[in-house]
């Protein structure tokens, strides 16, 4: 908080590039690597919006080109959903999911120090371990919510772990989530 007691928490990005796979939708994922956090895990290509200057549509065409090499139009991002989270040690932050099904070029790994793998996987298929707010994010995303809950509790792990899945959808308006 504040020094005013207002909320004040990073808001960050997290690209969902979809594709037509053999089984189905596919999402690229990458493996954090190096002493970033939760090194060894799956999660998507994510940032921080940078300072007051930045908008979230403008981070996320910026973190794709700078961890995918992937070049995005603004206008081919689709707002997905927002995630409030909360992290096992109770750090708050709100994070954008957004959807991208078209862009420019082939994913690479662009920043080795921070990413060992890039790869795509079937919504139905998702690897493990995963970060377990990515993995909120992606199966808020498939449910159709458009907000989602995701607060975990001191002592829960950073990787998902379905005995500790703390997701909460919101449906939208006369909507129900599945």
């Amino acid at each position: 908080m504040s020094g005013d007691g207002r909320h004040t928490v990073p808001l960050d990005v997290h690209l969902i590039a979809v594709r037509d796979g053999a089984k189905g939708a596919e999402v690229l994922l990458s493996r954090r690597a190096g002493s970033v956090y939760a090194a060894g895990m799956w999660h998507a290509p994510s940032g921080h919006v940078d300072g007051s200057h930045e908008d979230v549509v403008t981070a996320l065409v910026r973190e794709t080109r700078e961890e995918t090499g992937l070049v995005v139009d603004p206008l081919d991002v689709g707002a997905t959903l927002t995630v409030h989270h909360r992290a096992p040690g109770g750090r708050a932050r709100a994070g954008f999911f957004f959807e991208v099904r078209r862009w420019d070029g082939t994913p690479q790994i662009r920043e080795p120090d921070k990413c060992d793998a890039m790869e795509w996987f079937p919504f139905v298929a998702l690897p493990e371990p995963m970060v377990a707010y990515c993995r909120a994010g992606l199966d808020a995303y498939r449910s159709g919510a458009r907000i989602a809950l995701h607060f975990q509790e001191p002592g829960d792990p950073i990787a998902y772990d379905p005995a500790a899945d703390r997701l909460r959808l919101l449906p939208a308006p006369g909507r129900t989530c599945q």
